[in-house]
């Protein structure tokens, strides 16, 4: 089974998704044959923001709201967060550019270790207080995952994996992808948003019956089958 998730890395709901998606799959007795495909999705490609900009007032502004309106909606988040086990810091939160770290994540796919990427990324930006658009700090970030410190540095020298990036965003826009998570199963099913473990447990068995159909069991009494001895 494919599952290919659309996220930011700056969406709070997108790290609440995984970990929720997670439990799912942990109670999913197929979850060895599953296969995690991360999809790039900016928020705000134009996003540039200067420094010591200060998030509450951002995301007060962005809304038309109160500064405390603003504390008071990522308290609220901070608590769901919480809940799945994460520690959210908006306190600490460094707004950034998130296209570099984008492209980060398409590097380390080709090495086995793009969920591993997205995690730190967003452990980094979430709970770390950390500068995702900062060279210096992807590759710190990069080095921890293993990757290779040459490739790190040619993809901030370079245009490396803009193309991949791009795409991932026009497929988004070619299914109607407004908001993330995205969750796509098998191309057939789609789950908007970071909704219950329980949803996505359905959603799992769901797809799961629905690409393996059991046997159609035929009606009839006994002498109906053959066993491996020949009796029939």
């Amino acid at each position: 089974m494919k599952i290919e998730i659309w996220s930011d890395i700056a969406c709070p709901f997108c790290y609440i998704g995984k970990r929720r998606l997670e439990a799912a799959l942990a109670q999913f007795p197929h979850r060895s044959d599953v296969k995690i495909h991360w999809r790039s999705f900016e928020l705000d490609p134009e996003a540039n923001p200067q420094p010591g900009t200060n998030h509450y007032q951002l995301l007060a502004s962005k809304y038309g709201k109160t500064e405390t309106w603003a504390r008071e909606m990522n308290a609220n988040m901070k608590q769901m967060a919480a809940q799945e086990g994460l520690a959210f810091d908006f306190d600490r939160l460094v707004l950034a550019n998130t296209f570099r770290a984008h492209r980060l994540v398409h590097l380390a796919d080709q090495h086995g270790r793009q969920d591993a990427a997205k995690e730190r990324l967003f452990k980094a930006y979430l709970e770390e207080g950390q500068d995702i658009n900062d060279e210096a700090t992807l590759s710190r970030l990069a080095d921890e995952l293993g990757l290779p410190a040459t490739q790190v540095e040619h993809l901030f020298a370079s245009d490396d994996f803009t193309q991949q990036v791009r795409y991932d965003e026009y497929e988004a826009r070619q299914i109607g992808v407004r908001g993330v998570p995205y969750f796509v199963f098998d191309d057939k099913y789609a789950v908007s948003g970071a909704q219950p473990a329980e949803l996505f447990q359905e959603v799992l068995e769901k797809v799961w019956e629905e690409s393996r159909p059991q046997p159609v069991q035929l009606a009839g009494g006994a002498g109906a089958s053959c066993d491996i001895d020949g009796n029939c």
